[in-house]
């Protein structure tokens, strides 16, 4: 839903942002590489259920993973390698955020609660494996309820009301199984439609 309606307008507004890290020589690579160890430090922090610090830093990691690809351009050294190290990453960033709240359920006094991010990280890799092997094999996949930005945003609103989080990992659950439902759905008639053209 976000790449669809508003990556281009956010891509835009971060522009003045990269044009100042580009005068200060970083590359896209160096910035891939911090939202990364953001991500890291949050789960940390989560981990430890320190909600407050982890929203900031999931500011953090977001802002990282978003600028890497503006400055990237911004430079012109946008480049199939850099948007795989950049999939790459944020698969990472995925796997140790949801890990750091697992880390917090398993350890308090609900365990079973750690089933919900696990659940989520299932479900999340289903909607980004779907795109890439749809875009392998010429079909588009792009679309759902709720994709990496959305998966932030919602993540964020946990963080700050942390009294709700458990319905909010909950909702979003459902809402990303429901994403790989619908991608799936969509290949499926893109390559039907194919074969009956074959046929």
């Amino acid at each position: 839903m976000f790449d669809g309606n508003f990556r281009e307008a956010f891509d835009a507004s971060v522009k003045p942002v990269a044009a100042v890290l580009t005068r200060l020589h970083l590359s896209p690579d160096v910035l891939t590489c911090f939202g990364v160890l953001m991500a890291g430090a949050t789960a940390w922090v989560l981990s430890q259920g320190r909600f407050w610090l982890g929203f900031v830093l999931l500011v953090a990691t977001g802002l990282g993973d978003a600028l890497d690809g503006a400055v990237a351009h911004a430079t012109g050294k946008a480049s199939v390698r850099g948007a795989y190290f950049d999939s790459v990453a944020d698969r990472l960033s995925d796997a140790l955020l949801l890990l750091g709240l697992g880390w917090y359920y398993a350890a308090g006094d609900t365990p079973e609660l750690a089933l919900l991010p696990f659940g989520i990280y299932v479900a999340a890799s289903l909607v980004s494996y779907q795109r890439a092997k749809a875009e392998s094999l010429g079909f588009d996949a792009k679309g759902g309820l709720m994709e990496r930005g959305e998966r932030f945003i919602v993540l964020g609103v946990g963080f700050v009301f942390n009294s709700i989080l458990d319905w909010v990992l909950l909702l979003m659950l459902v809402l990303t199984i429901v994403t790989a439902l619908l991608r799936f759905r969509k290949v499926w008639l893109q390559a039907t439609h194919v074969r009956q053209l074959a046929e």
